[in-house]
């Protein structure tokens, strides 16, 4: 049953993630209704003022969050204010939307989730792959038990940027400590969505690197001592499965690998992104025919072994997904109920994958295997 009204949403931000993964979703959620940005200072050239002259605007928190016609906040700000902004809208009683990353630590994602059950509100992290259709894929040929037994998985992020980014934006900037760097932009997602699939691994060992200057590093945050590639091990010893996780810039491929997983009765193999980003960043629609189907090309390989021991390979089609139109559709059903486990991303699960990337980290700094 939808709500009387629509839910009235605040815009924290106006960057890319606003403009391009937010707002075009929110008008596309009948229970969900744009109500206000908050742009410090906006500019001629990119100004929220003049894009959504029917809105209010806002250039301060505070007043923001002194609306009472405002009921869900979304932050869309560099990850080092997320923790202080989302304490302050749900105390404030707003639901909160927070882009990812979440929060530089585990303890810190705890305390805000803690605040959220407390004030009977919805605190949700944008971990928008998990609707990604090759994970969609992958999830399903798990479920299915169409591989059998997982016994290794690999999930990759590799590009080939051999010249570090320019200067500006938090991206380039901001230190592991406050939350930044490639293993907390590009390996969220990827533990997220080990996670989700096989949940809290027994220990982690991980190394950092500076590809482009090839040299390791220790990780610990300091000036040139911010890794730009990462390779994790996560060991699962019930199951015996171990999990790569695996981020680099100097990666030079035709076709980039995403997936390779390893079971007792298949094998599952998949280059390339998801193509929702690009379509979105290009200019296209959630609402365009085709968007977040992939072109047949672009299929994984499924090898499967057969009663007679041979082994046959063939195209496995990647899921349809629900796009990441799903996301906005739980998240305003959470906000509706207000029951945690509505949550397509509640805060307890982005601490639990928090604790495993501060066991990367730690690994990194020792050398040694973490029990996260």
């Amino acid at each position: 049953m939808a709500p009387e009204k629509p839910f009235n949403v605040a815009i924290v931000g106006y960057g890319l993630s606003a403009k391009v993964f937010h707002i075009p979703f929110i008008a596309l959620t009948p229970s969900l209704n744009l109500h206000s940005i908050l742009q410090r200072t906006p500019t001629p050239s990119n100004s929220a003022p003049l894009d959504h002259p029917t809105l209010t605007h806002y250039t301060s928190l505070p007043l923001l969050l002194a609306d009472p016609a405002v009921d869900i906040v979304i932050l869309c700000t560099p990850p080092n204010t997320h923790g202080p902004f989302a304490g302050a809208a749900l105390k404030a009683g707003k639901h909160v939307l927070v882009e990812k990353p979440f929060v530089p630590t585990a303890a810190e994602a705890r305390e805000l989730a803690v605040l959220a059950r407390a004030r009977g509100l919805v605190l949700c992290v944008y971990q928008n792959r998990r609707w990604d259709s090759d994970f969609l894929t992958v999830r399903r040929l798990i479920a299915d038990g169409a591989l059998g037994r997982i016994v290794e998985f690999e999930t990759h992020f590799d590009r080939l940027r051999p010249t570090a980014p320019a200067a500006g934006g938090w991206k380039a900037g901001m230190a592991m400590t406050e939350g930044g760097g490639v293993l907390f932009d590009l390996g969220t997602h990827l533990v997220d969505q080990v996670f989700v699939l096989f949940g809290m691994p027994s220990t982690v060992y991980g190394r950092f690197a500076r590809q482009r200057e090839g040299r390791l590093v220790r990780g610990e945050g300091g000036e040139g001592d911010e890794p730009d590639s990462v390779t994790a091990v996560l060991s699962y010893e019930e199951t015996g499965l171990v999990v790569h996780i695996r981020i680099g810039v100097v990666s030079v491929e035709s076709r980039q690998m995403r997936f390779w997983v390893r079971g007792s009765k298949g094998s599952y193999h998949k280059t390339g992104l998801d193509p929702q980003e690009d379509w979105l960043r290009g200019g296209g629609k959630a609402t365009d025919a085709g968007f977040g189907k992939e072109d047949e090309s672009r299929y994984g390989r499924l090898c499967v072994l057969e009663e007679d021991g041979s082994v046959v390979d063939r195209v496995c089609p990647t899921v349809e997904p629900d796009t990441y139109l799903k996301f906005y559709e739980l998240f305003a059903k959470a906000v509706e109920s207000r029951r945690e486990e509505d949550v397509p991303v509640p805060a307890t699960q982005a601490a639990e994958v928090l604790r495993v990337i501060e066991a990367i980290k730690e690994s990194a700094r020792t050398g040694n295997q973490v029990k996260p």
